[in-house]
């Protein structure tokens, strides 16, 4: 045989196992992301409330430094827009948004209050 056309075969070949890998290629889990147990939004069997829960809040040290807040899985900074609501304050442990004259303040869940044992 040709060498062209053993290179063409051996080409075509290879590229038809990458895509059938690619079809069984599992999605990576974000190594971040709390478990499904402790996160209520995503816990098996929690009834929706259709709220958006605050997940996180990251605050810069510096005075105005950044504000980031982690809201049902996305980022959003200080100004910016979650579902059409504009993020228009941010503390520790809050996060307001305001849609015209509606205002809703999100607040993180209260962390375990079982003390560790030491």
């Amino acid at each position: 045989m040709d060498e062209a056309v053993k290179r063409m075969i051996l080409t075509t070949l290879a590229g038809f196992a990458l895509v059938h890998q690619s079809a069984f290629a599992q999605t990576l889990a974000d190594p971040t992301r709390p478990p499904a147990a402790l996160d209520p939004g995503r816990a098996a069997g929690a009834a929706g409330d259709g709220q958006p829960r605050l997940q996180s809040v990251l605050i810069a040290a510096r005075a105005g430094g950044r504000h980031v807040a982690v809201i049902d899985g996305e980022t959003v900074r200080l100004g910016e827009t979650f579902r059409g609501a504009r993020v228009a304050r941010m503390t520790q442990t809050e996060v307001e948004l305001v849609r015209g004259r509606e205002r809703q303040v999100l607040r993180l869940a209260a962390a375990d209050q079982t003390p560790a044992v030491q």
